[in-house]
């Protein structure tokens, strides 16, 4: 597969996304041929924040969370934002999705506090991951690896997981997710 003729799946809540988590991987991955699909909780208005706090850009979704299925797509995008991920963690349609991406063995991408969802799915023990800092307690708790590095890829449990820190990390979060389509 090429990530040109990739589907990616980006999953949200309507309110709270970190900006550029969203937007940089949503917008690079389109720009490099991969079809992206934005799936929310409602169709309302996907409202980012610009570090947690100042308003941001506003986007449109294009799917329901509750209509759309892992076998549709190659790879799973989970954009932090504390605000998002916090609701979207015990949404179960998007705890649902994480779980069947796993295994159907289909990468997962989650930046920031994106991993929390993995962590409620019960996706992390075994694995190592590199989200923010505020979220590395969780990760070991749920039986996972904290490790501080721009990106981290890793292949155990037989899926691939690609976490990532933080917004300056996302040159190598976005090249990671195009290495896991080529």
């Amino acid at each position: 597969m090429a990530v040109e003729n990739s589907k990616v799946l980006i999953i949200v809540n309507n309110w709270g996304i970190e900006e550029t988590e969203l937007t940089r991987p949503l917008r690079d991955l389109k720009a490099a041929g991969a079809q992206v699909t934005l799936a929310a909780t409602t169709m309302d208005p996907c409202e980012t924040v610009q570090h947690d706090r100042y308003e941001g850009e506003t986007l449109t979704p294009d799917a329901l969370l509750s209509d759309v299925q892992a076998a549709d797509y190659d790879l799973l995008v989970v954009p932090g934002g504390t605000c998002n991920v916090d609701r979207i963690r015990v949404n179960e349609d998007a705890i649902t999705l994480a779980q069947e991406f796993a295994h159907e063995g289909k990468p997962i991408a989650a930046i920031c506090h994106g991993a929390w969802l993995l962590v409620n799915a019960g996706l992390i023990a075994g694995k190592t991951a590199a989200p923010c800092r505020y979220i590395a307690a969780d990760i070991e708790n749920a039986g996972g690896y904290y490790v501080d590095e721009q990106v981290h890829v890793d292949d155990a449990n037989g899926f691939r997981l690609i976490t990532s820190r933080k917004p300056d990390d996302l040159d190598y979060f976005v090249d990671a997710i195009k290495d896991a389509l080529k």
